[in-house]
């Protein structure tokens, strides 16, 4: 079983946006996670009451996630005004507006600033346009320079962008995955490109993941339920635990990201509940840690270090005092 739980960094703001939409029946197969394990706790030994609501984990058994809400679309802006533009056809796989690109631009001077450029070892992004678009403005590299050996994350004006090629030097891999998409059917913003267009346009994105080149899991009128892709979400955040990276940003959707979190506070106190819970606002960066409670997919701990070395005599005083009482109690 996995859990997440918020760090202590500073989310970063923008405009809200949309609320999201309700949904009906789903046919998204997901399977069910493992029942919840209770955390370790550790009583204190100096008189203090040990924290109700503390726990320990390894640090090899961690991970920092980085979940990014896209920037401001296209669909945002019609659906604020009328909630059925959602089902227009000309909201298709929708791209950022020209007010997204300016929270794109503020987000990623915030992560330069705060030297989260440097940490993030991957870039997952949902295969949409607006995520993509969001994901390369936020954590590419700098603009593209012709002849240079290593191909763009993004070509010049992408998606009717009018912003300039993005460079994929001095800056972490970007790989596509399906499963953090939005809610799936009904509305076309929603619905992905083929994988066959997307590439031209964001030629060092890595898509090898993506199973199939059309969109087979978007259906024009089944409106994925919120359950189910709270479901998806637990099933993402498992796989997570197969990447051997520490720190991973994923830039996704509003409704995927709510049911996800929602999923997994439940349990938590009222104030980090809301905290984990509440809608992302566009462009919005929340920073969470996740723990390994179930051995999905943890490594060796690479900062822990043997001891008795060089080997010597190192007999603890608590277990000398249990030696002693068995000696007494034998005599």
């Amino acid at each position: 079983m996995t859990m997440i739980y918020g760090t202590t960094t500073t989310p970063f703001p923008s405009p809200a946006a949309a609320s999201p939409s309700s949904s009906v029946r789903a046919r998204v197969p997901v399977g069910l996670p493992p029942r919840p394990l209770p955390p370790l706790r550790c009583a204190s030994s100096s008189g203090m009451e040990p924290g109700a609501g503390t726990a320990l984990y390894p640090l090899h058994r961690c991970k920092t996630i980085y979940l990014v809400r896209h920037a401001q679309g296209i669909h945002n802006v019609a659906g604020e005004k009328d909630f059925n533009a959602y089902k227009s056809h000309d909201l298709f796989d929708a791209q950022l507006t020209p007010l997204g690109w300016s929270q794109v631009d503020g987000l990623r001077e915030h992560v330069k600033k705060s030297g989260l450029a440097k940490k993030i070892e991957l870039v997952i992004t949902s295969p949409l346009l607006r995520t993509m678009q969001t994901a390369v403005g936020v954590f590419g590299g700098e603009n593209y320079t012709d002849g240079v050996n290593a191909p763009p994350l993004m070509v010049e004006n992408a998606g009717h962008s009018g912003r300039r090629a993005v460079s994929s030097l001095n800056c972490p891999p970007f790989l596509a995955v399906e499963t953090c998409r939005e809610h799936l059917g009904v509305h076309p913003c929603d619905k992905r490109r083929s994988i066959t267009e997307y590439r031209p346009l964001f030629p060092a994105i890595d898509f090898s993941l993506i199973e199939n080149d059309e969109d087979v899991l978007w259906e024009p009128d089944v409106r994925e339920a919120n359950e189910s892709v709270g479901l998806r979400g637990m099933k993402f955040i498992d796989w997570l635990w197969t990447r051997e990276e520490k720190e991973i940003a994923i830039v996704s959707h509003s409704g995927f990201l709510y049911h996800t979190l929602n999923m997994y506070s439940k349990e938590c106190h009222p104030t980090i509940r809301d905290e984990v819970g509440k809608h992302f606002a566009n462009c919005e960066l929340r920073s969470m840690v996740l723990v390994d409670r179930s051995m999905l997919g943890s490594d060796s701990p690479s900062f822990n270090y043997p001891g008795k070395i060089p080997a010597g005599l190192d007999l603890p005083s608590d277990v000398a005092d249990e030696k002693h009482l068995e000696e007494a109690q034998k005599n």
